[in-house]
């Protein structure tokens, strides 16, 4: 389900050779209509017309359309579901199970549209952060004769929701603010360590200064940025597709995690101004 101007080429092509590799029906779609029929309800009665970000748009226009395009994949996922084994004569007719993609690290740092395409009646990797999903996608590429896999591997994430221009091409990790296997060490930390901002500030600063990854402040800037996002994005935890819980730091917390799913501005002061506390102290040995 793609956009003429958004989805490229390799995307396209690696979906049509998966398919192909694992005996599935493919279609390959533009959903750029359905889009434009959204888009253009500002136009006609708010007489206001929404730009993306690359065409000077604001970032409230710039996300606005960007969610526009994954609520209608979900809607569109039910509505092939349910036209697709009568349209193949599958006897009996029935419908067909909706299948979601967004993996843990994407839910904990909120980078998905609350009812968009994350939003199914199963999500098989809902529960496994970036990290493992790569090596098991890697693992499997060898252990069910799947070479295409490779191809997935080495592709840039991207949601692919903005145009593509010849400057511009967008990127998961770019549009977070922080890396895949950044997300994997923030998220294990809070739900297999459970560890606040400051736990996981002193316990960061500490490893990533050794290995040279991140200074001090770096690393409090990083552990800020997830915890912000994190506490203003709780509320899409609650709406998450169930999934296959195999490990210990999953975040289907709606189910498995009672802490509350809304954070006074309070909470994340306090966390982050301990967070300066410490940073001052840390800074003035290293003085």
């Amino acid at each position: 389900m793609g956009m003429r101007t958004q989805s490229s080429k390799e995307t396209r092509s690696r979906a049509k050779e998966l398919g192909e590799a694992i005996g599935s029906f493919h279609i390959d779609m533009d959903i750029d209509e359905v889009f434009a029929a959204q888009k253009n309800t500002a136009v006609k009665y708010l007489s206001f017309e929404p730009r993306f970000h690359v065409h000077g748009g604001s970032n409230s226009e710039n996300l606005a359309l960007q969610n526009i395009q994954a609520r209608s994949r979900m809607v569109t996922a039910y509505y092939y579901a349910q036209l697709l084994p009568t349209i193949r004569k599958r006897p009996g007719g029935g419908g067909l199970l909706v299948l979601g993609s967004a993996n843990c690290g994407e839910s904990l740092r909120g980078y998905l549209t609350k009812y968009d395409c994350s939003s199914a009646d199963l999500n098989p990797i809902g529960s496994i952060d970036k990290s493992d999903l790569k090596r098991y996608i890697a693992w499997a590429q060898t252990a069910y004769n799947l070479p295409v896999l490779a191809k997935f591997l080495s592709a840039t994430p991207t949601a692919e929701l903005e145009p593509i221009t010849q400057t511009y091409v967008q990127s998961d990790e770019a549009d977070m603010g922080m890396t895949y296997d950044e997300l994997t060490e923030f998220g294990r930390l809070r739900k297999v360590n459970k560890m606040g901002p400051l736990g996981m500030f002193l316990k960061l600063q500490h490893d990533w200064s050794v290995s040279g990854k991140c200074s001090p402040r770096e690393t409090a800037e990083k552990v800020k940025r997830f915890f912000h996002y994190y506490a203003i994005n709780r509320h899409k935890m609650t709406t998450l597709t169930p999934s296959l819980h195999s490990n210990e730091y999953s975040p289907d917390d709606n189910r498995f995690d009672l802490r509350p799913f809304l954070y006074p501005p309070f909470f994340q002061n306090y966390s982050f101004k301990r967070i300066d506390e410490e940073l001052e102290k840390i800074e003035k040995m290293g003085q």
